[in-house]
């Protein structure tokens, strides 16, 4: 596995080659939607995108963060956040549990302002060992170690929103922030093999449009020729496969 600041590193210049002229990173890179997707902060996503340190934070505070942010961002299909005693028993685990592990963790501050004291640490610490704690050092998202209450926890949560153990709360914030932006890059590298694409990104037909009366009768002239040059061609496209359709049924 690549180590994850280098691939965060790696993914945001790709990005940064794909939007071209016209664009910044901020018109493709939504961070309340990062966040959202990641899990990670929106503060800690902005640093990260200027490729500064994120804050330090304990393990299991993040995994119980990331708890309670799956919660807030996946919900039901009516709107609502799914109960603890929904979530624990899919796992067979009881709601007391759950809810006990979050609410004594997040009495503790937030990783923008981290503090040396934590007052349930020590309540905590004797519920799970730190040696069922993953290592930070590797920065690869896999869960804490098999065996402890909280390595069951989190697969078992991990099962409910994404249907499989993935790591995904326990995750470093780098890694996790660069498994949000694949998508954007993948978005960004299909606009790179169809212009039209990027048309319809950046320009829908209703902003096309709107901004139709601004554009002096010469430019608009040249867009409306472009965009009909673009529908024969496809049009011509067409006409050559139902031909050659045609031709082969015919042959038969």
């Amino acid at each position: 596995m690549r180590e994850t600041r280098r691939a965060l590193a790696e993914t945001l210049s790709r990005i940064g080659s794909l939007i071209g002229d016209g664009r910044s990173r901020d018109d493709v890179l939504d961070v309340e939607q990062l966040s959202n997707e990641s899990g990670v902060p929106r503060d800690v996503v902005r640093m990260l995108l200027d490729g500064e340190e994120p804050p330090a934070e304990d393990i299991t505070d993040r995994i119980v963060r990331r708890i309670v942010h799956l919660r807030e961002t996946r919900l039901r299909p009516d709107g609502t956040r799914h109960s603890y005693d929904e979530i624990a028993a899919s796992y067979g685990a009881s709601r007391a549990s759950l809810s006990n592990l979050v609410n004594s963790r997040r009495k503790t501050p937030s990783p923008q302002t981290p503090s040396p004291q934590t007052p349930s640490r020590q309540a905590l610490s004797q519920q799970v060992p730190s040696e069922q704690v993953p290592s930070q050092q590797t920065g690869e998202r896999r869960p804490a170690r098999s065996g402890g209450p909280l390595a069951s926890t989190q697969a078992g949560i991990e099962t409910f929103f994404f249907g499989q153990p993935n790591g995904w709360l326990s995750a470093e914030p780098q890694a996790s922030l660069d498994n949000a932006l694949q998508s954007v890059l993948h978005g960004l590298e299909g606009e790179a093999a169809d212009p039209m694409a990027r048309l319809r990104s950046t320009h829908g037909l209703r902003e096309l449009a709107a901004r139709a009366p601004q554009l002096a009768e010469e430019e608009l002239q040249l867009v409306t020729d472009w965009i009909d040059t673009i529908l024969q061609r496809r049009n011509a496209q067409r006409v050559r496969g139902t031909e050659s359709d045609s031709s082969h049924t015919e042959g038969h």
